[in-house]
């Protein structure tokens, strides 16, 4: 309500592009806090699942990114009375190659672990950042829904089930990390 002037008026193009753009603005910083914490804590954990979680909220930042031009370039202007819609597809394309770029490089290092395993170290601090993660992603989750059903945006929703998605990821990466106390079996690359 203090950042979108004439917020409820959402059929107004303008109006939408600044919902788009605030919604990407925040994903975005969120994911950038994410992904420091989360690859510093891999780092000291030796976790490939957290660094992997974290990696995800990199290619998350792009999605964002790509979420944030498409908002942008997809309204109408002067020369484009009817916008550039086509860009919302083009964006897709871009965050569909980069969760394929990291699930594929997740998926090698995963392999690596599992054949070569490496003792994951617990931390409370790497368990506190893990449950900070979900309750962000939670929040991000309800937010992006929020915003794209009063615009009515397909790429708002996918942000939120991205987010739901994240959940359950870092849920996984929780877990491992819990039963690296308890198990020498590679759960950290299974995971």
């Amino acid at each position: 309500k203090k950042i979108i002037k004439n917020y409820n008026d959402y059929n107004n193009p303008k109006v939408r592009e600044q919902y788009g753009m605030l919604c990407s603005i925040v994903s975005i910083a969120c994911n950038i806090v994410l992904v420091i914490f989360k690859l510093t804590m891999g780092a000291i954990t030796h976790s490939i699942a957290i660094q992997a979680d974290g990696l995800n909220n990199l290619s998350d930042v792009g999605s964002n990114l790509a979420s944030l031009f498409g908002f942008k370039l997809a309204n109408p202007d002067s020369e484009h009375p009817y916008g550039h819609g086509r860009i919302e597809y083009v964006a897709g394309l871009i965050i569909a190659f980069l969760i394929l770029l990291v699930g594929f490089q997740a998926l090698k290092d995963s392999i690596f672990k599992i054949i070569a395993p490496e003792k994951v170290t617990f931390t409370i601090v790497a368990v506190v950042i893990l449950i900070v993660s979900i309750l962000i992603k939670l929040w991000m989750a309800m937010f992006n829904r929020t915003v794209s059903k009063n615009i009515n945006s397909a790429t708002l929703m996918a942000a939120s089930q991205d987010s739901l998605n994240d959940v359950m990821a870092t849920s996984a990466t929780l877990i491992s990390l819990i039963l690296s106390l308890y198990t020498d079996l590679p759960v950290d690359g299974i995971m």
